[in-house]
């Protein structure tokens, strides 16, 4: 696999090279699960860190631990293995897909690691989830908090309203603003409206290209994104939504940070979706579509449910 090839490279060539000692952090959780999010293995939560800790000895030390290639690829954990059928472990810090290797990926304070074990048949970079929420808004990227920006569309008032009060919950101040308003490259975009109103961003073109471009099991169709498609992790149609569904999804392209979408079928929709902006109904979840009062997490899994 190309991709964790290249984070492999990036952490042998680091395992050998000191961070040294380091003042130590704390307020730490480290949750590794299966399928997508679908089955939960197990979770920590450290409230002091040893200096210069990493993501692969936190790991290691919570948790039983094999290795590939020098100790820089995590072939299984508790006993879950990856195996030739394309299944591997990924790694997510405040639900971005880390750039590094395990061993040279630093923790830092309110750090929130996420180490799944899933099918990688339709992509292999994911590069942004929503199950860390409020995260990556909260502590950031790298030990850096960024700037969080809100956007919304005309016509969906109490949606863009439900996020913002999200975020202010978490103490995230985000103004809101008018969609198209601009945001640059260096902050968190948050976008809310209709799919037909959002289509032309660069995060939902990204989207409408399918999980390979986006990390995203879900796509809108029809000419004003009418239906919602739900897709199973080999990109396959599985479930078809419509009127009033809505869908919590992230993604991000190679120059800018990630972009939420808070959108839906129609205003319906993305009201419900707002409604769900929690840190209970997104946990553990790599997107997640609403309809009614029914929440469901993509991509489709065959074990969901299970937990």
């Amino acid at each position: 696999m190309l991709a964790a090839l290249a984070v492999l490279v990036t952490a042998a060539g680091a395992a050998g090279c000191g961070l040294g000692p380091g003042p130590g952090t704390g307020d730490v959780t480290m949750t590794v699960t299966r399928d997508f999010g679908a089955a939960k293995i197990g979770s920590i939560t450290e409230t002091k860190v040893p200096g210069s800790e990493t993501v692969m000895r936190m790991l290691e030390r919570s948790f039983r631990v094999q290795t590939r290639y020098g100790g820089g690829f995590v072939e299984s954990i508790d006993g879950f293995a990856g195996d030739p059928s394309r299944h591997d472990w990924f790694y997510y810090v405040n639900g971005v897909q880390a750039p590094a290797g395990a061993a040279s990926t630093a923790v830092d304070r309110g750090d929130r690691v996420w180490w799944d074990l899933h099918d990688w048949s339709a992509t292999n970079s994911i590069p942004a989830v929503v199950g860390s929420f409020p995260e990556p808004f909260v502590h950031g990227i790298g030990g850096k908090r960024l700037p969080t920006t809100l956007q919304c569309a005309p016509g969906v008032a109490a949606a863009c309203a439900g996020v913002s009060a999200a975020l202010k919950a978490a103490g995230v101040p985000a103004p809101s603003q008018l969609l198209g308003t601009g945001s640059g490259s260096d902050s968190l975009g948050v976008l809310v409206g209709t799919w037909a109103q959002l289509r032309s961003v660069i995060a939902a073109g990204l989207i409408a290209r399918g999980p390979a471009a986006s990390g995203v099991y879900a796509r809108f169709t029809g000419a004003a994104g009418g239906s919602l498609q739900l897709l199973d992790p080999d990109a396959h149609v599985v479930r078809t939504l419509g009127a009033g569904a809505g869908l919590i999804a992230a993604t991000r392209d190679s120059v800018s940070e990630p972009t939420w979408l808070v959108t839906g079928t129609d205003a319906a929709g993305v009201t419900a979706a707002a409604r769900v902006l929690s840190t209970a109904a997104l946990h553990d979840h790599f997107a997640l579509a609403v309809q009614g009062a029914s929440e469901l997490p993509v991509p489709e899994s065959p074990v969901r449910g299970a937990r």
